[in-house]
């Protein structure tokens, strides 16, 4: 079976990519592709291998992947994943397209993929595509984008998987092109998405990103200092550990207007 992986998060997508591998190992992943411009630039190609089954994110890099159908004949399967739950869960269900809730649970990925298996085999090379309606599910979407953000994070670690209410995280951070959420309590985890991706998934009333390395809550900030150079320095409850060189966080000159502003709301 021939795969493609449409998923800016390149840590979902391996992660995806090694649950298909356990399901069958003759699976082959012919792209990981983080956007809809790389998507229809690939499914363009003359001589673009055949596919028989598309993964694909709906919040990409650089738009909505609903738009690869505006942009392309594209008649391949595709099963979506979503990080919003109820609220799209139900625009799915409306058109009959198959999905799959991140953090993607490997039992779930099966089901999806034996649901594909049987109507291959019960429609042949006449596999329904199952392409959305557009115009319903960007209406949809729309609202959903505006009122419904990630209310928990679902951890692995190890084998033990654990469940964090957005509203007890003080802040995420970037090291080592590794993402981690740190609790109100000081308990640091890591997470599968980017600091981008958590600025779009998560309420900008109570989370704004103000660096490269920080996307900080508003209770967590504790003290604002204002240097005469115009920098700001912020204090943070927890404190970052020391060893991560992170002990001192400032806020990006390019946000520091929007900063204000937002503190301000």
């Amino acid at each position: 079976m021939n795969v493609l992986i449409i998923e800016d998060e390149s840590l979902t997508a391996k992660r995806l990519e090694g649950m298909l591998a356990k399901y069958d190992p003759a699976i082959r992943v012919l792209a990981q592709l983080p956007s809809v411009a790389d998507t229809v630039v690939w499914l363009s190609q003359p001589d673009a291998p055949a596919l028989d089954l598309i993964f694909m994110d709906i919040h990409l890099e650089d738009d909505i992947g609903f738009r690869i159908f505006e942009q392309t004949h594209l008649q391949t399967p595709v099963i979506f994943t979503t990080a919003y739950d109820e609220y799209m869960v139900q625009a799915f269900k409306v058109n009959s397209i198959d999905y799959l809730l991140k953090p993607i649970n490997y039992s779930e990925l099966v089901a999806a993929i034996d649901k594909f298996k049987a109507l291959k085999e019960q429609f042949g090379s006449g596999t329904p595509a199952r392409n959305p309606d557009l115009d319903t599910l960007l209406q949809l979407l729309g609202p959903a984008r505006q009122t419904t953000y990630k209310d928990r994070f679902m951890i692995t670690v190890g084998t033990k998987i654990r469940s964090i209410d957005t509203a007890d995280i003080a802040y995420f951070y970037l090291e080592e092109r590794i993402v981690f959420l740190v609790t109100q309590d000081n308990l640091t985890l890591p997470v599968d998405y980017s600091l981008e991706k958590l600025a779009q998934l998560l309420d900008p009333r109570r989370f704004f990103r103000i660096s490269r390395q920080f996307l900080v809550s508003l209770p967590a900030i504790q003290t604002i200092h204002q240097f005469s150079a115009g920098k700001i320095k912020l204090d943070l409850l927890p404190r970052p550990r020391p060893e991560r060189n992170a002990a001192q966080v400032f806020v990006s000159g390019d946000r520091m207007t929007d900063f204000k502003e937002w503190l301000g709301k």
